[in-house]
This record gives C-alpha cells, sequence and structure tokens, in this order.
C-alpha cells in the first residue's frame, strides 16, 4: 500500500474511536490521494467495480456489510473509495514478516513486520465497530495487518511467497472480519477456510486458552489448516525461490522452530530474538525492513509494539493514545528513536 515519498523514519499514531467518526474521517483524508495512486497504479480498468465488491462482501462477510457503509459514507460516498474500501481484488503488494506462537507459562503471538516505511499506515488504530473491541496495525484505514480483540484472539499474516494472484479481498479486511466477529482459534479457522483470499498469506490465530493455528491461504487452492507455531515467506514448501534467498525464509523458520523445541526461555528473551539478526531485518533500500515488533498477550488483554531500545504497551481496551517517530537505520548510520 502507500503513503508518502520514501524515508528513514515513521510516525506510529496511536488512535481510539469507538465508532467510525470524525477521527477516522480525518485519517482518510489524510492518506486517500496515497491510496488513491497505488490503487490505479494499474489502471482504473484492472479494478473491480464497486457493486462487484459489495456482492463479495455480501457474500462472505456480510456482517461487516454495515461498517463497510459507513466508512463508506464517512470517505464522501465516491465510487474509486467504495472500490477501495472493498479490498476486494486490489493491486499485489508483497511483504516480509516473521510470526511465531510462545506456549510458556501463557500463550504469546510474536511477530515482526517487515515492510518499507513509506508503505506502511503507522496507524495503531483501536475500535467498537461491531460490539467488540479490536486494536491492530490498520492497513488502508479498514484493514489490519496484525491485532486482537477483546475476546483474547491475536491474528497476524505473513506473506506466503507465492507469485499467484486471483480473485479475493485483501488479507487486511480478511483479518479485520475475523478479529470483528471471531472469539476463538475454531471460529477463525472456519472464517478464513471460506472466505477467498487474492494472494497467498499464512495467517496464525491465537486465543486466550492457548489454542492456535496457522492457516495458509491462496487463491488457486484451498486453504490449509497447519498446527505449526511459526510463519514466514512460505507455505509448506519454497516455491518462490528468488524471493526465499531474498528474504531469508527458511533461514529464519529454522531459527525459530529451534528456539521453540530446543531451547526452554523466558517470554522476554524469545521477544528479544526478534530485534536481532536474522529475524530483525534492515534491508530497507528492498522494502522488507522490520519496521515493528508487535506482541499479543490474549490471556491478558495487553500489546506491546517494540523496537531496540523501546517499548510502547497497551490495553485492548484501553489504549495509550499518542505518537512514537521512528529513525530507520541507513547505510553507515545507528537506529535512532525521537
Amino acid at each position: 500500500m502507500t503513503l508518502s515519498a520514501p524515508s528513514a523514519e515513521l510516525t506510529f499514531e496511536a488512535v481510539s474511536e469507538r465508532e467510525p467518526g470524525e477521527r477516522w474521517r480525518e485519517l482518510f483524508q489524510r492518506y486517500w490521494p496515497a491510496y488513491e495512486r497505488w490503487f490505479l497504479s494499474e489502471g482504473i480498468e484492472a479494478r473491480q467495480t464497486y457493486l462487484a465488491g459489495l456482492r463479495a462482501l455480501r457474500q462472505y462477510m456480510p456482517e461487516l456489510v454495515p461498517s463497510y457503509e459507513r466508512l463508506v459514507t464517512l470517505a464522501g460516498g465516491g465510487d474509486l473509495a467504495a472500490r477501495f474500501l472493498s479490498f476486494y481484488c486490489p493491486p499485489p503488494y508483497l511483504s516480509g514478516c516473521s510470526q511465531a506462537v510462545w506456549t510458556g507459562n501463557e500463550p504469546m503471538l510474536v511477530r515482526n513486520y517487515d515492510y518499507a516505511p513509506e508503505l506502511c499506515d503507522g496507524i495503531i488504530l483501536s475500535s467498537r465497530w461491531n460490539r467488540r473491541w479490536v486494536t491492530g496495525i490498520s492497513d488502508g484505514l479498514f484493514g489490519l495487518v496484525d491485532g486482537m480483540n477483546e475476546a483474547g484472539l491475536a491474528v497476524s499474516l505473513t506473506f506466503g511467497g507465492r507469485t499467484i494472484v486471483g480473485d479475493g479481498f485483501g488479507v487486511p479486511l480478511i483479518i479485520r472480519y475475523v478479529l470483528e466477529f471471531c472469539r476463538t482459534v475454531a471460529e477463525a479457522t472456519k472464517a478464513l477456510q471460506r472466505i477467498p483470499c487474492h494472494m497467498a498469506y499464512n495467517v496464525t490465530v491465537v486465543d486466550r486458552n492457548g489454542r492456535y493455528m496457522t492457516v495458509y491461504l491462496s487463491p488457486d487452492r484451498g486453504a490449509v489448516v497447519s498446527d505449526a507455531r511459526v510463519a514466514t515467506n512460505h507455505q509448506e514448501q519454497v516455491e518462490w525461490h528468488k524471493h526465499a534467498r531474498a528474504t531469508a525464509t527458511v533461514e529464519r523458520e529454522r531459527f525459530l522452530l529451534q528456539r521453540l523445541t530446543l531451547h526452554e526461555e523466558p517470554a522476554d528473551r524469545f521477544i528479544g530474538a526478534f530485534l536481532k539478526p536474522p529475524l530483525y531485518s534492515t534491508a530497507f533500500d528492498r522494502g522488507f525492513g522490520t519496521l515493528y515488533t508487535s506482541v499479543y498477550w490474549p490471556a491478558r488483554g495487553t500489546i506491546e509494539y517494540r523496537w531496540p531500545g523501546e517499548i510502547w504497551q497497551h490495553e485492548v481496551t484501553d489504549l495509550d493514545e499518542g505518537a512514537r517517530r521512528i529513525r530507520y537505520p541507513v547505510a553507515g548510520a545507528a537506529r535512532q528513536f525521537v
């Protein structure tokens, strides 16, 4: 997705708004010019119509339609914004990312989001649109790339390492739907199996009872449900070898599996591994630098966003509103925090 011109820094802003209103409208007006450019990057003829998106939402995520219609109204009711907000058959986009479920004395989901700073919303959005608080990192101001709800269900995604693109929804909206309407891993898994995704992604879910699953989504074959505790940037096997080499997906997966199976270490040490190589990436020039590490504690209802030397903690139902400006490493420079 897209925001402003490339930069070595990103401001994360925590915004809480119970119902869609003026704060969401202001965010949309701020980000829409760049998202519009991204959405039209392949030409308007490559995008689905408003009616096609609405029909798909009604078929696969009908409970989300009232929220969609409210957001379209706040966005001004235009055809192009309505198409964009349906997340139906959007332009392709790639990310890196690593995620793992730690099952020590309580469940925890940890993930690194590896992406280009200029392509990230940087918005931590907390809302109660459908009778349940949902907090996570926004994408497109409707979708989420990771998050947790007040029922204690945490979800995150990684790119699945396949070039296939097909009919389906952008995965951030699927993540939004799961967190809005599911309470358990079993409910989330059923939803992920039936909602079509337009590209290959790995979605890991964990609930407050310690149950977890990773679901491999692809537009050209059925969802595969796995009890894997680790997901990087391939699915059951590597298919896109160039991308795998560039992102070290196999090496990251092996590293995490070894830590989970060979080491009995406390939670904070496990989290710390995400802030160092090989999990922590500085490949910002190639669009795969680590923008943040998120830590979800389903049983506690707490969320942490971490960078080397800094932790920002939130309650899923009580966001710590404010902003953090993060400066990422550039060639020959150390990382700074402001």
